[in-house]
Formats: structure tokens, sequence, C-alpha cells
């Protein structure tokens, strides 16, 4: 019995190793940006002065440029956390209008906590706009599972990855909670799980 289980624990170890390896394969292999309708941005954290993490600011930076360069709709996607004294997609807003971006260009979703509601919302708000693709700005490694829900929900979707540049500590935390993710997305997708 004993043997059986560490064949198990190793067989898994395995499998979610190679759900990392996916994961940094997918993300150096992310399609090229061509023509696009809409810009989706997907939260990070926001710091308690109000101001957005590192994180969320390379996401708004990659999100200003992409829409100075072909200017359309741009989506914010975020709620409030515990922690944060404003919903994500507001203190988004107001830095991608300092950024140069027409306030009258964006629309926010402030009620999403996850990755599937922020497309889903994205969707919801997109309606009657005629886009049917959509550049998804978010972390390198958050950027390939956004693009499967986003195909997921009927969208066209490429996307801009933002670097994730914070060390080896913040790679491995990062990714190792992405591979956990996959096997949520899966679980939905495939079995049909009602996991939120």
């Amino acid at each position: 019995m004993l043997k059986i289980m560490l064949v198990l624990m190793l067989l898994g170890v395995m499998a979610y190793l190679g759900i990392v390896a996916m994961i940094c394969w997918k993300e150096a292999h992310v399609s090229p940006v061509e023509d696009y309708d809409a810009i989706i941005v997907l939260g990070a954290q926001v710091k308690p002065d109000g101001e957005p993490s590192l994180q969320l600011q390379w996401r708004l930076d990659a999100a200003a440029k992409a829409w100075k360069e072909s200017p359309c709709v741009i989506v914010t996607c975020g709620a409030q956390g515990s922690n944060e004294p404003a919903p994500e997609a507001y203190v988004m807003r107001d830095e991608l209008i300092r950024q140069g971006v027409s306030a009258e260009m964006i629309l926010t979703d402030a009620d999403s906590y996850n990755t599937r509601q922020n497309i889903n919302h994205a969707v919801s708000l997109l309606e009657g706009r005629d886009v049917k693709r959509v550049v998804i700005v978010t972390s390198d490694y958050h950027l390939p599972r956004a693009a499967a829900l986003a195909e997921d929900a009927g969208l066209e979707a490429t996307g801009i990855p933002a670097p994730t540049k914070l060390g080896m500590r913040f790679w491995l935390k990062n990714h190792g909670r992405e591979a956990l993710a996959w096997i949520k997305y899966w679980g939905q997708k495939y079995l049909r799980l009602p996991l939120e």
C-alpha cells in the first residue's frame, strides 16, 4: 500500500511539474498581436495607498501602449479586495486616463473576483459593439489561460504579456498557483465541476 501511495504521489508531482512546463511553453509562444476591436485589461492588487501594485502597473503600461497604437474600447476588470481601498477596475481606469486613454473609451467591471468572471463580465460589457477580436493584457504567466477563457466565451483572443520581473521567488509562486488554476479550469470545462 505504501508503494502505491508513493507511486501516486510521484505521478502527481510529475503531472504538476508538467503543467508548469506547459505554462512556460505557452507564455513563450503567445500569438503575435495584429488587429483587434477591444482591449481587456485584467486586474491585480492595488496597494493600500490606492496606487497600482508593480504587476498591475506593468499591465496598465502595456494596455496604454496598445491603445495608443490602435485606439479602441478598453475594459478594465477587477473587484475590490479586502485590503484594497477601491475596486481595481476604477484604479486601472484612472491610471489609463492619466496615461492619455480617452475616458469615454473605457468600460469598467468592478464586480469580478477571478479570471473567468473577468472575461465573462467583459464579454457582457462589449455586447452590441461588434467586437470579434480582443487583445487581453495581463501578466505573462496568466495570459494563456485568460485567452483560453476568452475563446471559450466566443471571442477570438490574442494577448499582450506584461512581464513578471520580481525574481525567482515570485516566479515560482505565480507559476505554481497558475498550475492549480489550470487544473481548476479543466475541471470546470471538461468535467463540469462546480468550482468557483
